[in-house]
């Protein structure tokens, strides 16, 4: 189907919007809205800034007022038919009175659907579909938990052109640069966990917390802290290590059968392939609202991950250094032979001050997590 024009750039303009609302909008999702009047004219824009506040098309509407009557709303993401903390979006739509609603993505959550249909029941047109790829992407994160019942993983490595992640002796601290670092703790803000393993606590003593350079006029006043997770199937965590201060809440993951005094936040899970159960953490942890996890730290927790494919993107910092010896970035993968490689697709190859930042993400394959 041709996407006219005048519908790509409107709906464009609602992916903008929905990106706004990245990491400041979980357990939901981010979406954005512009509505035109009868003539075409753009009337109001919105998106969802944080959880519990007022939906998108809610925003756009209160901005467009009587305008809207008669108009045409662009929504990322298919309007909610239920009732939550907010009332439904697609009976917002009904009274404002729009003829027409134009939607990227259909709404998979079977509790919020339905707002297509109730649309069209009411004499409205609705046309999907529109940027559904673009719309995905900046609302990825909250897909994967509602499609595959766990938050969506980003692992997170920096290391030298040799794919080395600490020197021989296990020294490994600013292998790359201040931007790259601040680049980081934008990534860590936007996420719901920061999660690490044991070897890299005990190894490096990391603060896991998010602290983003940003200029006053872009805070807002929905700035959360992201959950600190740990993963130490046999709590050897130091009572005094840095992830256990008040800088952040921190769970630390043990095994459902080890005896400990930590005195921590424990989430008890079963053993699986002489660690825990990855499986049942994440799915613990979307239990707790969690849509998103930044993976950091060494390469055992990250193969395991990787091996039953649980990653959906990888960021990489690569520094313009050479090592030669020491530790890879990840380990043990699942991978025995060459044709069992994980194939990846770029996203993204940017310069950060010195080094460079690769994003990749797993080619789509329904059979990767085994």
């Amino acid at each position: 189907m041709e996407i006219p024009a005048q519908h790509a750039a409107h709906m464009a303009r609602a992916v903008e919007l929905a990106r706004l609302g990245h990491g400041t909008t979980s357990p939901n999702p981010v979406v954005g809205c512009v509505v035109l009047d009868a003539g075409g004219q753009v009337v109001g824009e919105g998106f969802h800034a944080y959880a519990g506040g007022p939906h998108a098309e809610v925003v756009a509407l209160a901005q467009a007022g009587e305008r809207a009557r008669g108009g045409t709303a662009y929504v990322t993401l298919e309007p909610c038919d239920h009732t939550g903390r907010t009332a439904p979006c697609s009976l917002a739509l009904l009274d404002a009175g729009v003829a027409r609603v134009v939607v990227a993505v259909s709404d998979p959550n079977p509790q919020a659907a339905g707002g297509a249909e109730r649309l069209r029941a009411h004499g409205v047109e609705v046309l999907s579909g529109v940027l559904a790829e673009e719309a995905e992407r900046v609302n990825e994160e909250w897909l994967t938990l509602v499609r595959l019942g766990r938050p969506h993983v980003t692992w997170k490595f920096a290391a030298t052109l040799d794919g080395r992640s600490a020197a021989e002796d296990g020294t490994s601290k600013w292998i790359t640069s201040p931007e790259a670092r601040a680049d980081v703790h934008r990534l860590r803000a936007a996420a719901d966990v920061i999660m690490a393993g044991i070897g890299t606590v005990l190894a490096d003593d990391p603060h896991l917390t998010a602290r983003p350079e940003r200029p006053h006029a872009e805070r807002t006043s929905v700035e959360r802290v992201p959950l600190r997770v740990v993963v130490d199937s046999e709590a050897r965590t130091p009572q005094t290590a840095r992830v256990l201060d008040d800088a952040a809440p921190t769970l630390v993951a043990v095994a459902a059968d080890t005896g400990t005094e930590l005195k921590a936040d424990l989430l008890r899970l079963p053993r699986h392939d002489g660690g825990l159960d990855l499986r049942a953490l994440l799915r613990e942890l979307a239990a707790r609202g969690v849509v998103s996890v930044f993976l950091e730290g060494g390469p055992t927790l990250a193969g395991a991950f990787v091996a039953q494919g649980l990653v959906d993107r990888v960021v990489a910092y690569l520094a313009p250094a050479l090592l030669g010896s020491g530790p890879a970035a990840l380990g043990a993968a699942g991978v025995c032979t060459i044709s069992e490689l994980h194939r990846l697709t770029f996203d993204d190859i940017s310069p950060v001050g010195p080094d460079v930042r690769l994003v990749a993400r797993f080619t789509p394959d329904s059979d990767r997590e085994k």
